[in-house]
This record gives structure tokens, C-alpha cells and sequence, in this order.
């Protein structure tokens, strides 16, 4: 499984995204050289201009590195069963078009403000402005999981999820 989440966060790692960053957004962004994505967070959210800044820089960026990472795992013998890629902003990027299937996993907004919560996510609000609502991401998605138990039961339903892809797949 490939992370998009985790991409990002090796890209502010890169010189070349840091100092673009700093350039846009100050030194305060990056303190002792490392960009702190809550301060970045902070300061892109703020205004919809700085945000698509941001997010013109890390896109295609984040887009090559899924393309990279699919190419590998096309060459792996044998193949895997699925090679899932984690895609928080799937729609809102345009990525949806790159993958075969593609899954909103969904859950009720108390439910997901919770977990945020638990993850120290700063700028919560505005990240959720970003997104789509889970109503359409579900219904622009191929499937829909609705995640509103434990992750027992959502790899479960996933696992049932991957068992009907494998039923359609092209021989």
C-alpha cells in the first residue's frame, strides 16, 4: 500500500520543496531546516490562494512518485492481488483518473472529527472545507465502505471489497 499522505511528507524533506516553501511561506515554516506541516498547515489554509500554491507544488510531484510506485509494483512477479494507494484528496486532485477502482471510504462527520482529533490535526476546519463532501465522494467513488466500527470490521468489509474485485478482474 502507497501512502499519498506519507509522499507529502518525504516531499517537504526534499530541498528543493523546502525552499520553496520557505520562499512562499518564511522561515517560520521550516525551523532548523525541516518544515513543520503543522506551521505550513496553519499558513496555507489560511487563504485559498496559498493553499493551491501548495498543492500546484506537491501534485504533480505526488503524482509522479504514484506513477513511479505503480510501474514497480507492475513489474513484481508474482503480482499482487490489489496495489492500493491511499489518496485523501482522490477527486479534488484529479487523481481518481489514474486508477482502476476507486473506494470512499466514509464515515459520519462526529465520528471522523474524533479521529482527527486523536491524530493532532490543527487546522481540522479547513482541512474538511478542502474536501468533498462524503456524500459525493461516495457517489463519484466505484465503491463505498462506510467506516463507522472498528478497524476489525473495516478490514474485514474490505477484505470482502477486495474479494469482489478479484471476481471481475479480466482474465
Amino acid at each position: 500500500m502507497l501512502s499519498t499522505d506519507q509522499i507529502v511528507h518525504r516531499l517537504y524533506d526534499e530541498p528543493e520543496v523546502r525552499d520553496e516553501v520557505v520562499r512562499r511561506f518564511g522561515s517560520t515554516v521550516a525551523p532548523d531546516g525541516r518544515v513543520d506541516r503543522s506551521a505550513l498547515s496553519t499558513r496555507a489554509f489560511a487563504r485559498p490562494g496559498d493553499r493551491a500554491w501548495l498543492e500546484q507544488l506537491l501534485w504533480p510531484r505526488v503524482g509522479a512518485a504514484v506513477q513511479a510506485w505503480r510501474q514497480r509494483v507492475s513489474q513484481l512477479r508474482p503480482p499482487p492481488r490489489a496495489a492500493v494507494v491511499e489518496v485523501p484528496l482522490l477527486f479534488e486532485s484529479g487523481m481518481d483518473q489514474v486508477f482502476d477502482a476507486t473506494v470512499a471510504v466514509v464515515a459520519d462527520k462526529k465520528i471522523r472529527a474524533a479521529r482527527a482529533a486523536t491524530r493532532d490535526h490543527d487546522s481540522l476546519d479547513e482541512r474538511l472545507a478542502r474536501q468533498l463532501p462524503q456524500r459525493e465522494k461516495a457517489a463519484r467513488a466505484m465503491h463505498v465502505v462506510v467506516n463507522d466500527g472498528s478497524v476489525a470490521k473495516l478490514e474485514q468489509e474490505l477484505t470482502e471489497l477486495l474479494l469482489k474485485l478479484d471476481e471481475v478482474k479480466p482474465a
